[in-house]
């Protein structure tokens, strides 16, 4: 059995990128456990609260959830051309220790999609991860990239994903990515 975890860089319940992540978890064949993580309650990073307080215990379920996973599933938003904010935030407080970063990423399949309202989906932001992907020491699958462009007209009043047409290219991205995170 493959374990992928999911994470949307969106805070939003209703957003598109948490309903293309909740839709890849429905999608995901037989053989592929999917556990949704999620960035809600962790705090801007700070090395002083770092030092007095610890890893606050949001962040040490992302880091247990992504740690313990076979693969990565980042379901990221555009925001300004770029990745969110609160979405970095989220790794960057991920790698710490730096002790940590190779339990945590190491070696480490990761896949990416996202969903926009705008008309060219998330590249940007996709392609603003790789050095952080890269720094971190994981191991990107380039067998598939979903950008969902005029997310406004893909999904429901719920978030759900309803274009079918995506729905069936999110299921091979799903089952290649599993396989490719099986294959270690």
């Amino acid at each position: 059995m493959t374990r992928i975890v999911g994470v949307s860089g969106s805070l939003r319940a209703k957003s598109f990128n948490t309903g293309l992540l909740n839709a890849a978890r429905e999608l995901a064949p037989a053989e592929v456990t999917f556990e949704i993580a999620t960035i809600r309650g962790i705090p801007l990073y700070d090395g002083d609260l770092e030092a007095a307080e610890g890893i606050p215990p949001a962040v040490t379920a992302l880091k247990d959830a992504i740690a313990r996973a076979d693969g990565l599933l980042i379901v990221t938003p555009e925001y300004n051309n770029g990745m969110p904010g609160v979405f970095k935030n989220a790794i960057d407080w991920a790698s710490r220790p730096a002790a940590d970063i190779e339990r945590v990423f190491g070696g480490k399949a990761v896949a990416m999609i996202g969903a926009s309202p705008g008309n060219f989906g998330t590249i940007l932001a996709q392609n603003h991860w790789l050095p952080v992907l890269r720094a971190l020491g994981t191991r990107l699958w380039t067998g598939g990239r979903l950008m969902v462009s005029r997310a406004g007209t893909m999904f429901d009043a719920e978030g759900r994903l309803t274009d079918e047409a995506t729905r069936k290219r999110l299921q091979g991205l799903v089952a290649g990515f599993g396989a490719f995170a099986k294959g270690g």
